[in-house]
């Protein structure tokens, strides 16, 4: 079965494009086949860090977003990432509504996960909320990532209502650890993939690369939870 992922959030600055950028990684380190989609045209962030599997799409263009669904369908046993740039959930849920999304991926055989991340402000959390409500009784996997690295304290949320309506559909919670911010910034400079921040001896230091990886790991054990890619040896 292929595995849709659609990275939203809808907020600009949550870290969607990041946590895309992990996800890619943690299947290139396992030899797990992905394809991967890039809907914001403005910074093209994903694409920029992993060009070589990463296609454009345009988010309001029927015909490109069926690219995805080709994809899925023409790779079966490979995973599908969509990074989706901020405010794209009206042209998201229009194609999602008028092409009958879930019926073609039970056709196809595929799944939809949907990833929510989110910073911990309380318009992230009203995002998602709103999001639930809409597809709650679609067969989708709701995964919600809490992005350290862009916000230090979740509890209201742990606390609140829509917490609960989310654990009511069995989303699946993920907290993504913050990688260290200066760290953080010297990989996006010299556009490195994670792999290059972690292996690259001219540019990094035998404490960043180390620390790069120590991230990777606390990262992939997160995923291991729920998408369980067995690691080539």
């Amino acid at each position: 079965m292929a595995r849709v992922h659609f990275i939203s959030g809808e907020k600009g600055g949550v870290g969607k494009s990041f946590t895309a950028r992990t996800l890619a990684q943690y299947f290139i380190d396992a030899e797990q086949p992905f394809i991967g989609f890039d809907s914001d045209q403005s910074h093209s962030t994903f694409s920029r860090f992993y060009a070589e599997f990463t296609s454009p799409v345009v988010i309001d263009d029927f015909e490109s977003m069926d690219e995805i669904l080709v994809a899925a369908e023409e790779n079966g046993r490979a995973e599908i990432i969509v990074d989706l740039a901020a405010q794209t959930a009206d042209s998201l849920e229009d194609w999602i509504d008028e092409s009958d999304l879930f019926a073609i991926l039970e056709a196809i055989d595929a799944k939809a996960y949907f990833w929510h991340v989110m910073d911990d402000g309380a318009d992230s959390a009203r995002l998602l909320d709103r999001f639930i409500k809409k597809y709650q009784d679609l067969p989708m996997q709701m995964v919600i990532v809490k992005n350290m690295g862009r916000g230090a304290n979740f509890d209201l949320f742990d606390k609140s209502a829509i917490f609960e309506r989310a654990q009511s559909i069995n989303a699946i919670f993920v907290t993504l650890p913050k990688l260290q911010s200066q760290l953080a910034q010297k990989i996006d400079f010299y556009n490195f993939s994670f792999w290059a921040a972690a292996n690259n001896a001219k540019a990094m230091s035998t404490a960043e690369r180390q620390r790069v990886k120590v991230w990777l790991n606390n990262c992939y054990s997160k995923f291991d939870r729920f998408l369980k890619v067995e690691k080539k040896a």
